[in-house]
């Protein structure tokens, strides 16, 4: 374990264990591990990296675990199932994702409140890109569920990102997590690229299934969330429609340049999953 000089101290009672997915993570890897100084418990799962993300692991002492990856649902449910952890508690990471101090304090202090109906904390996540927090463009507050009760708490796959299965109640936390991948923007767009077909399918799969119209009046964020992102799907010329929402309706104009060209890369993604899902059915 190493520490974070000139921080507070957070508990030692050292109560969560960490679970960070990477595949070929050298860049992101270390500001995440930096960050995760407050626990004594922090495993790897990796995805058959061959960059420096292994050298990374042993130079910090890091447990590793391997798995092909198959889908971000699937991998965290089988780390969960079959890591040796320390505790019950587990944060879920990405290791483009890091845990501001603010952060670790308010978990060790909501873990040490034992509150047995708790069985999972919603964060929010704050997106950035080329250094800058892209607080409009990236429709925040988007909120995911990552502090879980190990036996309570499983997850779904769903398109390229997956939803959960809560067997309790779902607590909140005030601070936000951070999303921001060194990686680069050709790196982004490699992942989009993948991303959308996964899309793709899953709404091809989805569009079979009733559509519950009272979600989208859902006091559940996530619940509200995926129910509007259904409603989406059915309209012409979603790309566009989808830049004059992030940009107009949601004030993505207000995070400058940024937010312009963070705007038009998203709406892209929009078209691309608009023409995969065409060739998809062409393809049946």
């Amino acid at each position: 374990m190493w520490s974070t000089p000139g921080l507070y101290n957070v508990s030692q009672k050292h109560n969560v264990s960490v679970f960070v997915f990477t595949l070929n993570e050298e860049r992101n890897l270390p500001l995440c591990l930096d960050g995760l100084w407050w626990t004594d418990d922090v495993i790897v799962i990796d995805s058959y990296s061959t960059d420096r993300t292994l050298e990374i692991c042993n130079e910090r002492n890091i447990r590793v675990y391997q798995r092909q990856f198959d889908g971000f649902g699937s991998q965290r449910n089988w780390a969960i199932e079959n890591v040796d952890k320390k505790y019950s508690w587990i944060l879920i990471l990405d290791a483009d994702e890091r845990v501001p101090r603010e952060l670790a304090q308010e978990i060790q202090e909501r873990i040490a409140e034992d509150d047995e109906k708790v069985c999972a904390y919603r964060i929010r996540r704050r997106f950035y890109l080329w250094g800058k927090w892209l607080k409009h463009s990236s429709l925040y507050p988007t909120w995911v569920i990552r502090l879980i009760r190990d036996e309570k708490v499983r997850y779904v796959n769903r398109g390229h990102a997956e939803t959960q299965i809560v067997d309790g109640e779902i607590g909140v936390l005030a601070n936000d997590i951070i999303d921001e991948s060194h990686k680069g923007i050709d790196a982004w767009f490699e992942r989009q690229n993948q991303y959308s077909r996964k899309e793709a399918e899953y709404e091809i799969d989805q569009q079979r299934q009733p559509f519950r119209a009272m979600e989208i009046f859902s006091r559940d964020p996530v619940v509200q969330r995926s129910a509007m992102k259904r409603l989406s799907w059915a309209i012409p010329g979603r790309a566009f429609w989808y830049f004059v929402y992030s940009y107009i309706w949601r004030r993505g104009f207000l995070d400058g340049k940024e937010g312009l060209m963070f705007c038009l890369m998203r709406s892209m993604y929009q078209r691309m999953i608009t023409i995969k899902k065409f060739d998809i059915e062409k393809g049946k």
